[in-house]
């Protein structure tokens, strides 16, 4: 059984205890063994930026030379990018969030049927019925029996990508908005038009070591086309105007607060370390759950993460943290931000997803009552995120020479 502690100290002992065989990474990576030692399983922690992109690659470069980890930075680079080109194109999330219970209510009773199974791993099929089971397990999959299990959903049993993605969703520790859905909608052939990912028997018993062979005739030999309607893609990126370097309101001499979400619980860490906050607000939204569609087992995940962020952010900060559940986080804010007399509260900004819902209602009701919320960005987002306009390759190449030529993405 694999245990991710939703601590930070979890995470820099995994990381540690991976670092030493981290150039070895590339070699085995696509190996699908029980227990997983030969991957890193940073990924929850780094999803709820528990641990920094540029503590890994600047541990990494510290120890190993580029063409040794050159594969597990590129790995680290993937989820940088699946966000920046979801910061451009958040349609694509905002048209899986409708689909989803759409088309749970139009499964006839057959597909109904042969989702329930995929599910609960009642297929039949030799190896996704145990990766199926793991999942709701251990939160956890593999990112070679992720695809594996995605392409067998879409093309071999039929089902729509979208409740595919949102059983990942529901039950991954390290479920990420731009990651999850833009992976899915890559094995189906949409994210790369044309381009779908068909898993083979072959394949499936050589990366499990024979544990997992498929029946001949089991798995889709062919990929039916799934087409949509083009995606919008926002104005391009050409300045962040959240860029971390804008001057500080806490020079001010104005009280300001900080708002501590679950997609960045290392505030103590990097741009807003020098802060002065007079308070930090770590509440829990008790609908985020619910409107996102986790698992009890995420959502507790998740609420245990902001806690351990809130225990580091009020040692670090040396201020009251606010903790607590609430089914009103707006208004909850706005309650705390008056009682501590703010008038200012900074946040990293969400991505795109159920966090930066939240964040622009919470925008909303602090301005109505004139207290602005000002959003930062880490630099390592300002710096990469304009090159995820389009494919991950021609992205990986300019960040890789940028990595190679300098430490600027270690900052």
């Amino acid at each position: 059984m694999i245990l991710f502690e939703p601590t930070r100290a979890a995470a820099q002992a995994q990381w540690s205890e991976f670092l030493p065989t981290a150039g070895y990474y590339g070699a085995n990576r696509n190996y699908v063994r029980r227990g997983h030692q030969n991957v890193s399983r940073i990924s929850p922690w780094l999803q709820k930026r528990m641990l920094l992109e540029r503590e890994v690659v600047g541990s990494l470069r510290a120890q190993w030379t580029f063409p040794a980890i050159e594969k597990i930075v590129q790995e680290v680079c993937w989820r940088t990018y699946w966000k920046g080109w979801l910061e451009q194109r958040p349609e694509a999330w905002a048209r899986w969030r409708a689909a989803v219970p759409r088309l749970r209510a139009d499964l006839n009773p057959e597909q109904r049927s042969v989702w329930e199974a995929a599910c609960a791993g009642r297929t039949g099929i030799s190896g996704f019925d145990d990766w199926s089971q793991e999942l709701v397990a251990t939160g956890y999959l593999h990112n070679h029996a992720r695809m594996w299990f995605a392409s067998i959903w879409i093309f071999t049993l039929r089902l729509p990508w979208e409740l595919g993605a949102a059983f990942f969703y529901e039950y991954l520790f390290d479920g990420d908005a731009a990651s999850n859905t833009l992976s899915w909608r890559w094995v189906a052939g949409l994210q790369t038009l044309g381009k779908t990912y068909l898993a083979r028997a072959e394949n499936i018993a050589k990366y499990t070591e024979g544990r997992c062979v498929p029946s001949l005739g089991k798995l889709a030999v062919i990929a039916h086309p799934i087409t949509e309607e083009p995606l919008p893609r926002i104005t391009t990126w050409i300045e962040d105007s959240l860029c971390s370097t804008h001057e500080t309101l806490t020079g001010t001499g104005e009280r300001v607060g900080l708002w501590l979400h679950a997609e960045d619980l290392a505030a103590e860490i990097g741009e807003l370390t020098g802060r002065k906050y007079a308070a930090v607000n770590a509440a829990w939204p008790t609908r985020i759950a619910t409107q996102a569609g986790w698992s009890k087992e995420v959502a507790k995940w998740t609420r245990s993460a902001i806690d351990d962020g809130a225990t580091r952010a009020e040692a670090h900060y040396q201020v009251q943290v606010e903790r607590g559940a609430t089914d009103d986080l707006s208004k909850q804010l706005l309650t705390w931000a008056r009682e501590q007399n703010l008038r200012h509260v900074e946040a990293y900004r969400p991505f795109v997803g159920p966090w930066l819902e939240e964040g622009l209602a919470i925008e909303r009701e602090l301005r109505a009552a004139g207290i602005t919320l000002t959003w930062r960005r880490r630099a390592w987002d300002s710096e990469l995120f304009p090159y995820a306009g389009s494919g991950y390759f021609p992205f990986w190449e300019r960040v890789k020479r940028g990595i190679q030529s300098s430490r600027s993405y270690e900052r």
